[in-house]
């Protein structure tokens, strides 16, 4: 007779006769190896089937790795070969889909070095594990249960079962978004700025892959500062800004479901935050650039609007700009520190604390303020465990914020202000710059480094990967209730 422990997946046979034991821990012999190497391995095994998430981040930094490898060979740069620190930060910003740049991306790296850049764009946004998933798919026709874990920790995937439809339905979206984006972009640089097919074909490409996985990173100088006034640029890549940092739990709901109804609790909170960003931003940025001479104040009345509109967009951790972002005034630099933190949908392509995370903030403020019982929001009670994960969000981001801050403010002789717009931009994987990443120390550029991969994957989702166990208590203390305010 065969037993199958539910647990550690182990199976026995009974001895013929025998009647089958009571199934339980004390029944079941103890998984002794042989050697110190068996000993060594078995946790880590076990390890890895219980916490997916942490391939998920060995996943991401080897791809920092390979990609800083290949943007140091000498055939990646058109001029000088690049230095560690800048090829470190150039692979790690575009895995982690920021857009930060120490060195100009379009005159600095060759061509081959651009096609390594977009390529840790495409793979950082669509994600490590997602990418591993979907190869094993191809060529066994089917996943395991371990890869189907990875991809659900990737995906931000609810239930195992949907796993594969889920990673074929992201790259069926990410390919007909990016490939419409590189159309009309492509079409606009050939025929209105007389680019060579090849040239305006890679503008079109590279353009939209980043704009779709939020990167950010821009082929000029100025970024697409030179088509502010234009709505056959602008559009495009604010489009495909929108749909990549909604999230994709969002778009399959979508696609499923087209009654408000039968909308999820999460897609509602997301669509309600997106379009009251969508109006909020603009206004700030047109409230506080409409008069200043060196952006917004340069424009006819159109363009002003067409660039707000933009640059409003952009801090959902796109890192586009068609105006100059150094020369905004403080209090646009503040409100886009507020939105770059907020940041977009949760299991998209975007950064920041994510926009579910500060809907439920503002609810739990609300409900204790009115002195209800519950944290409900659209007739749903949000659960204790979904608060106490969102205050943490928070609170680490703050801190992970605040600390850089502080410690770049006193370690140089920058404007408080522009640290904290670099250290939010690049924490928030945003990549809009006020013109001091270049020339920050090299200590500072790691630390913006850390700070970007920290916050690609998310503090709280770091710190769940490398915790080495899980602490379960049998038992609760007595209750203390300290006087808080």
């Amino acid at each position: 007779m065969l037993e199958y422990h539910p647990v550690t997946g182990d199976v026995r046979r009974d001895a013929p006769g025998a009647s089958a034991p009571a199934v339980g821990p004390s029944t079941w012999p103890r998984r002794t190896g042989t050697g110190r190497s068996a000993a060594r391995e078995r946790p880590v095994q076990r390890d890895i089937r219980r916490r997916p998430g942490r391939l998920v981040v060995t996943g991401f930094a080897g791809a920092v790795v390979v990609g800083t490898l290949l943007l140091l060979l000498p055939v990646s740069s058109a001029g000088r070969p690049a230095t560690v620190i800048e090829a470190l930060f150039t692979a790690t910003s575009a895995v982690c889909v920021t857009g930060l740049v120490v060195v100009d991306t379009g005159s600095h790296w060759s061509g081959f070095g651009q096609a390594v850049i977009l390529g840790l764009i495409q793979v950082g946004g669509f994600g490590i594990m997602t990418v591993a998933s979907l190869l094993g798919l191809v060529i066994a026709r089917r996943l395991g249960l371990q890869s189907r874990l990875v991809a659900a920790a990737a995906t931000r995937s609810v239930g195992l079962g949907d796993v594969r439809a889920v990673l074929l339905n992201v790259l069926r979206i990410t390919v007909l978004i990016e490939t419409t984006t590189a159309v009309v972009l492509t079409v606009r640089f050939a025929t209105t700025y007389d680019e060579p097919l090849p040239r305006a074909v890679w503008l079109g490409l590279f353009h939209s892959i980043s704009a779709f996985n939020n990167a950010g990173f821009g082929l000029w100088p100025d970024n697409l500062t030179r088509y502010a006034t234009d709505p056959w640029v602008n559009l495009p890549v604010i489009a495909a800004v929108l749909i990549g940092g909604i999230g994709f739990p969002v778009l399959f709901e979508l696609r499923r479901h087209r009654r408000w109804s039968r909308w999820s609790l999460h897609t509602r909170i997301t669509l309600l935050m997106s379009a009251v960003l969508v109006v909020v931003g603009p206004l700030l940025v047109l409230a506080g650039e409409w008069s200043n001479p060196r952006t917004l104040g340069a424009l006819d009345g159109p363009g002003r609007i067409l660039a707000a509109f933009f640059q409003g967009i952009m801090p959902r951790t796109a890192g586009f700009n068609t105006i100059d972002t150094g020369e905004m005034t403080s209090g646009t630099w503040l409100a886009t520190d507020v939105l770059m933190f907020i940041g977009g949908g949760s299991g998209g392509t975007a950064g920041g604390i994510k926009m579910t995370t500060f809907a439920v903030l503002l609810v739990v403020i609300w409900s204790e303020l009115r002195g209800d019982p519950d944290v409900t929001f659209f007739d749903r009670r949000i659960p204790t465990p979904v608060q106490r994960q969102a205050l943490s969000v928070a609170l680490l981001s703050v801190a992970a914020v605040i600390v850089p801050t502080l410690v770049i403010t006193m370690t140089s002789q920058l404007p408080e202000d522009e640290v904290l717009f670099e250290v939010v931009s690049a924490f928030a994987t945003v990549g809009l710059s006020t013109g001091i990443t270049a020339d920050l120390h090299p200590a500072h550029q790691l630390l913006l480094i850390v700070l970007m991969f920290a916050g690609r994957l998310g503090p709280v989702a770091l710190g769940t990967a490398m915790a080495l166990r899980e602490r379960q208590r049998l038992y609760r203390r007595p209750e203390g209730a300290p006087i808080v305010g």
